[in-house]
Parts: C-alpha cells; sequence; structure tokens
C-alpha cells in the first residue's frame, strides 16, 4: 500500500516538474538580431510617425518596441534559462506587440473611410468602425497579457490556467482581424463600385492604403493561428520545443509587417491632412467657376451690339 501510493507519488512529481521555461537554450545569435532588427525597424517609425505627425501609428511604435525589449528578454534567458524575468519579458512582450500593431491597422481603415467621403459605403458606421475594432483588440491584448502574467506564477496549474485564457486571447484576436478584412473587402468592393469625388481625385492613394492593410493583416493572422497552435499543443508541444518557429512564424512575420509600413506609410489620413484635401480642392472648384463665368461674360460682352 505505501509502495503504491510512493509510486503515485514519484509520478505525479514527474509529471510536475516536466514543465519546462525552455526546452532549448535561447539563440544568442538569434536574438541579438531581433533586437537590432527590431530597433531599427521601431527607431525608423518614431521618425515616420513624427514626420508625418501620423498620430494613429502611436500603437504599431510600441508594439515595436515590445518586440525589441522581448527579444533583450531572450538575450537575458540564453544567460540564464531559469530567471523567470527573462522568461516573462519574452513571452508577454512578444505575445501581445502584434494587438497594438492590429490597433493601428484598425485605426487606418476608419481614417480611411472619413478621407475618402465614403461613410455610406461601410458596412459598419463610420463612428463605430474604430471603436468595435480596437474594443476587440483591447480585449485581446488583456487576455493574452493576463494569461502570460497568471504563466509567471511558477506553479503548473497556473501556467495551464494562463494557457488558456492566452488562447481565449488568441482565438478573439483571430476572430476580430477575420470580421476586420471582411469590412475592408467589402468597402473596397463598393468603392470600386460607386466611387466618391475624393476617391476620383487621386489625392489619397486608397487602394495601395487597402492592399497593404490586406497584406499585414494576413501576415498577423497566420502568425496568431501559429501561437494558437502552439500553445494548444501545450509546454512539451513540437512547436513549442523548437526554437526556429518563434523566429520564422512570429519574428520573421512581424518584422515583415514593420517594413511593410516603412515602405508604403500611411501618414497621409490625419484629419488636418484631408480637410486641407477637401479645402483645396473646393477652392480649386470656385477657381474654375470663376475662370468659366468670366469668360462667358467676355464673349457674352463681345457677342451684344454696341
Amino acid at each position: 500500500m505505501a509502495s503504491n501510493d510512493a509510486s503515485s507519488a514519484t509520478e505525479a512529481n514527474s509529471e510536475y516538474f516536466d514543465f519546462k521555461l525552455y526546452r532549448y537554450n535561447p539563440s544568442l545569435p538569434a536574438a541579438i538580431v531581433a533586437v537590432i532588427v527590431f530597433g531599427i525597424l521601431t527607431a525608423l517609425h518614431g521618425w515616420l510617425l513624427k514626420k508625418a505627425r501620423a498620430y494613429y501609428f502611436t500603437p504599431f511604435l510600441i508594439g515595436g518596441i515590445f518586440q525589441t525589449v522581448g527579444y533583450c528578454g531572450r538575450i537575458w534567458s540564453h544567460f540564464n534559462q531559469d530567471a523567470i524575468g527573462g522568461f516573462v519579458m519574452q513571452a508577454i512582450l512578444i505575445l501581445v506587440s502584434p494587438a497594438l500593431f492590429a490597433a493601428s491597422i484598425y485605426m487606418i481603415l476608419g481614417r480611411l473611410i472619413r478621407a475618402l467621403g465614403a461613410e455610406h459605403l461601410s458596412l459598419i458606421p463610420n463612428k463605430w468602425v474604430t471603436k468595435i475594432f480596437v474594443t476587440g483588440d483591447v480585449i485581446a491584448f488583456s487576455l493574452q497579457a493576463a494569461g502570460g502574467g497568471i504563466q509567471s506564477s511558477g506553479t503548473l496549474d497556473m501556467y495551464e490556467l494562463g494557457e488558456k485564457i492566452i488562447i481565449a486571447g488568441l482565438f478573439v484576436q483571430i476572430a476580430i482581424f477575420g470580421f476586420f478584412v471582411a469590412t475592408s473587402v467589402l468597402f473596397h468592393t463598393r468603392m470600386q463600385k460607386s466611387p466618391t469625388s475624393q476617391s476620383l481625385r487621386g489625392r489619397v492613394p486608397w487602394k495601395r492604403h487597402l492592399y497593404v492593410l490586406y497584406t499585414t493583416s494576413t501576415l498577423i493572422l497566420i502568425r496568431s493561428i501559429f501561437r494558437v497552435v502552439e500553445y494548444l499543443q501545450g509546454n512539451d508541444g513540437y512547436l513549442i520545443s523548437h526554437e526556429v518557429f518563434i523566429y520564422i512564424m512570429d519574428a520573421l512575420l512581424m518584422a515583415a509587417v514593420m517594413v511593410i509600413f516603412a515602405t508604403w506609410y500611411i501618414g497621409d489620413l490625419e484629419p488636418r491632412r484631408w480637410k486641407n484635401n477637401v479645402d483645396s480642392s473646393s477652392r480649386e472648384s470656385a477657381d474654375v467657376a470663376m475662370v468659366d463665368t468670366s469668360d462667358n461674360y467676355k464673349r457674352s460682352s463681345r457677342a451684344s451690339p454696341v
């Protein structure tokens, strides 16, 4: 009887101690490269934001900072795999930063619709576009951050609870992103069928902006699906046990998102910009009308008998 109890206790202990923060030694060169890449891209986005005064990119910039600091955590973990601080730093910051990228992406759509004067073509009333998607994004962000915090408590039960909360957050993120892409595609289709006068002037390259949103949204969706599968496999799963996947399916994709937005920066959607465009177009129309009126007056004066 005692031997059976001892055997059960041994099995329970072996199950408990099977949990590991890392199932490999985090690569130092890979982490250093990631810090350098994200650091440069974040600095570039900070400069672009300041130059364009595109303050809707502020969450995006914070996401870049999170990525940079997160991979610093992996450098720390290389030298001490048992350090909770390094593990939590990289686990939470790398996990939640795409939600911050998504917040800026959501805000871009609402501003694009307004800049084109196309509120009537949106599936959702434009005043609710940013609110709905950003609120969903905040929920996803909060769940993932809370789950990551719970995982750092140091027990297997709490780790598994945190894992479930993170998975819920990732599913929320995927659902919101899917709805966002559907809303964007529908708006795009309607705009092509019934273009507004602002879109025809070509002052805002709206098609290019939408293609940038489609591409970056797809990359974040792929990364989120990867993370869901990773967490569903558990702490001893294949994906989480092989470091290469976090760099290929997370770091590389998120760096690509930052590169795409740096190359085709959407910095022309601040209200002051598109209002100036509208006012400029109105002045041009007024000038043309005045010229036409003047020409008509001159022609009528020449045609009238003396």
